[in-house]
């Protein structure tokens, strides 16, 4: 473990990095064909890169042959197209060091975890926190993002982040999904400047415009519309912020759409609407989306005509 030399100024990803669906079959199988389709999709799309394995990805319900699988047919898939984010997360701290150990050799650009969890109740206090991003970063030699979600119920205040940032060698990039993510990222920059070289939005960006004004360098949403979200953070990027905030306010009925109401399965339905993958069913138990929730979404993505409900047909 050594002290980071990462700048925060010259980030070596950026941009939009979508989740990729885990695409199934009408019983339940994995479906590689269509899983192939939705990453040519996604980059067709321009996306900068891609994020596999992650909660919106159904990662939950994978058994570990299926997430090896998963991650060598997409990663030959891509090809070096985009770079890939692979997602790691487990609460053993060696399972989680192998799997981002097998996810560097098998050509990921970085690795996600989230901290250990299980359940509502299983947390873990700072220190084994710490030392479980600290034995990830010494297994391998990619950035880490650290996922501050929610999902977790694991509180980790923005200084708790900027001290990982500044100590742990690989831990570079943070995507920042609670309440106050703005507030958050501000903070985490003011304490670990330059060590933090990934400030990232999430959240389906449903706080995109706040959270760039707050010094997000990149966005991981769903997969369904990255068209409409690269070029708010382009237009940012470059200065433009009257037509960043004229794109997003375009774009904001859509993304409060997936966010409060269709939720991780709004991607592979509007995938399914435009012919890009076959089925668009969640693997059992999750259920179905409403029929209604779905049609409000589909005529919603109508009115904007991304590339994702024709790129199929």
């Amino acid at each position: 473990m050594t002290e980071s030399t990462n700048t925060r100024r010259t980030p070596r990803y950026r941009g939009i990095f979508p989740v990729v669906p885990t695409t199934f079959t009408e019983t339940g199988e994995l479906d590689l064909s269509s899983q192939k389709r939705a990453v040519d999709f996604m980059i067709d799309a321009g996306s900068d890169g891609l994020c596999i394995l992650a909660n919106f990805s159904e990662q939950f319900s994978l058994s570990d042959d299926e997430r090896e699988l998963i991650t060598r047919t997409v990663l030959e898939h891509v090809a070096g197209r985009v770079p890939v984010i692979v997602t790691t997360t487990h609460y053993g701290t060696s399972i989680s060091a192998a799997r981002s150990k097998r996810a560097q050799e098998q050509g990921a650009a970085m690795v996600m975890l989230m901290p250990p969890y299980h359940g509502a109740t299983f947390r873990v206090p700072e220190l084994q926190i710490y030392d479980f991003y600290a034995r990830v970063s010494d297994a391998i030699n990619i950035p880490i993002m650290i996922q501050d979600a929610p999902a977790s119920g694991t509180p980790l205040s923005a200084a708790f982040l900027a001290r990982m940032a500044r100590e742990i060698e690989h831990v570079a990039y943070f995507k920042i999904e609670t309440p106050g993510a703005a507030n958050k990222l501000r903070e985490m920059l003011r304490l670990a400047g330059d060590a933090v070289e990934g400030p990232w939005d999430g959240e389906e960006a449903i706080t995109l415009l706040a959270d760039l004004n707050a010094g997000a360098t990149g966005s991981m949403t769903g997969g369904g519309y990255p068209d409409g979200i690269r070029p708010i953070i382009e237009a940012h990027r470059e200065g433009r912020h009257d037509d960043a905030f004229a794109q997003y306010q375009k774009w904001l009925p859509l993304i409060n759409h997936e966010n409060r109401q269709a939720g991780m399965l709004a991607c592979k339905a509007l995938m399914k609407e435009g012919g890009v993958i076959a089925c668009e069913r969640p693997r059992h138990p999750l259920p179905m989306m409403h029929p209604d929730t779905r049609a409000e979404l589909i005529a919603i993505a109508r009115r904007l005509d991304p590339l994702v409900l024709h790129w199929g047909k």
